[in-house]
């Protein structure tokens, strides 16, 4: 955090790329105006790809965090009040807002996350998805009858919109995490306050700058920029934010949970994975494979989907440790904006908890087969890696390693690959890769894993419940359950005479 405008960077060439500049907004979003800190302070925020500083944001107080609190809270009666086609309509002009700006909002993503350019494309799409799906899902708010268990009595059962819903989002999708959250809640009735990670909030900010030009009312979509501690305190501690929505770490979702304890808050908390990925003998080995490199360096391993213990059965282990080996080679490592495979990591603490997993890994009897230290393309740039023959101890398969670092095991019969899988805290996706139908229906049964993905990658969108049991969260996100999740149900009985 600074107090003033540094010259330790040079301002970023990337930006050059935005066509529209109006896009890069510096400055925090409370109730439909732009406004800077009244203490003055501002976090600076560079290009994890060179360093190149890309611009500065408003480091809010408690109090203006709270200020924001209290916008929503006012916009929140008119919101909920509109018609939900009404709704509906203005969500549907911030997604064709969104879809136009499609290019500019990649770009600025890859410049404050770092994530290749084809990528950042593919979340735009995929936070764009959010807004279309639930400005259809807005109209279908429906009050359920009951058959009534007593004489004169007719029943029914609404859902209401909860209030003003809090939104705490990580860096790793600075887009799509605002979008699938906060295209519910608005879908809902509810009114929004949003912190995004410090780290990249400019592509929070272009959202709200284009939510502002669809025509959302002021108070409804405010982003509260700062650090965590500051900001998200007084979301926690106060009474009228009624539903805290975060994505994140395990830890720090503990964290909020206990600070929401006093206000008996709703809870959505989408945190950490620790993917198994399974691979049969009767696999097709070859889609094996490419399923294995998606899952595990999609977003340079900085994903809670990432496959982090690949665990293939031991005939056809040596075959898919050499194909992959293969395939991870071949993998390119630069800036974002060139597109490579793998671009960087977020900050130095990722890179040292990779050299830690592949030390530790290597002390424990693993052999190293590619990579495994830091890449010559800059501070933050670590080599694809593979390590095969990982003993169960260590930790790179006891903890998330968020990070291009691969590490496989063999493993005998379905009962110990089910037992090695189910080995964990965390619940949140599992692969399987067999064409055996009998194990698919034992496997998806025994994983204990909110989602599990068979014999593909891709299994995330909008129409679908995203969310882990364990202590990989609480709810889900997306499906009409996402929408859900911000609404109280109520039961109405009322007399028939």
């Amino acid at each position: 955090m600074q107090s003033s405008a540094t010259s330790r960077h040079r301002r970023s060439e990337g930006l050059e790329l935005l066509t529209d500049s109006r896009l890069l907004k510096e400055f925090a979003y409370i109730d439909g105006g732009w406004r800077s800190s009244a203490s003055g302070r501002f976090i600076s925020v560079t290009d994890p790809g060179n360093g190149e500083w890309i611009g500065h944001v408003p480091a809010l107080t408690a109090d203006e965090s709270y200020q924001a609190i209290a916008a929503a809270e006012r916009a929140f009666p008119a919101w909920s009040g509109l018609l939900p086609q009404q709704r509906a309509q203005i969500l549907r002009r911030w997604f064709e807002a969104i879809v136009a700006n499609r290019e500019d909002l990649a770009v600025l993503m890859t410049l404050e996350q770092g994530k290749p350019l084809s990528e950042a494309r593919g979340e735009i799409d995929y936070a764009a998805s959010f807004i279309e799906f639930y400005a259809e899902e807005a109209k279908r708010t429906n009050i359920e009858s009951v058959t009534s268990h007593l004489p004169g009595a007719q029943m029914s059962v609404r859902r209401q919109p909860m209030g003003v819903a809090a939104l705490v989002t990580p860096w790793n999708f600075p887009s799509a995490m605002i979008t699938r959250k906060a295209a519910a809640a608005l879908a809902a009735g509810c009114t929004t306050v949003i912190h995004p990670s410090h780290q990249t909030p400019f592509s929070a900010l272009a959202l709200a700058e284009l939510a502002d030009r669809a025509g959302l009312p002021a108070g409804i979509f405010n982003v509260v920029t700062g650090e965590a501690a500051e900001v998200v305190a007084p979301m926690t501690e106060s009474s009228t934010v009624r539903v805290l929505s975060f994505t994140g770490s395990t830890e720090v979702g503990r964290l909020l949970y206990r600070q929401c304890a006093v206000t008996i808050k709703t809870l959505v908390l989408e945190l950490g994975g620790h993917a198994p990925f399974l691979v049969f003998a009767d696999a097709d080995l070859d889609r094996a494979v490419e399923c294995a490199v998606s899952a595990k360096f999609a977003t340079s391993g900085q994903d809670c989907l990432a496959a982090n213990r690949m665990l293939i059965e031991r005939p056809v282990y040596d075959a898919f440790a050499a194909r992959f080996a293969e395939r991870v080679r071949g993998l390119t490592v630069g800036h974002g904006l060139s597109d490579p495979a793998i671009g960087p990591l977020m900050n130095e603490a990722a890179m040292r908890k990779q050299e830690e997993h592949v030390a530790d890994a290597l002390n424990r009897g693993a052999r190293l087969v590619v990579g495994g230290k830091r890449h010559q393309a800059g501070p933050l740039f670590f080599q694809p890696t593979l390590l095969a023959d990982v003993p169960p101890a260590a930790l790179i398969f006891r903890e998330e390693t968020f990070g291009p670092v691969a590490a496989l095991a063999p493993f005998d019969d379905e009962a110990e690959a089910l037992d090695r899988a189910n080995d964990t805290e965390y619940g949140l996706v599992a692969y399987l890769h067999t064409r055996d139908t009998g194990r698919i229906a034992r496997l998806t049964t025994g994983l204990q894993y909110g989602m599990v993905a068979i014999n593909r990658t891709k299994i995330t969108g909008a129409p679908i419940p995203f969310g882990g049991v364990k202590q990989s969260g609480l709810g889900r996100e997306g499906s009409r359950l996402g929408m859900e999740a911000f609404m109280d149900v109520k039961y109405v009985c009322q007399d028939a005479a």
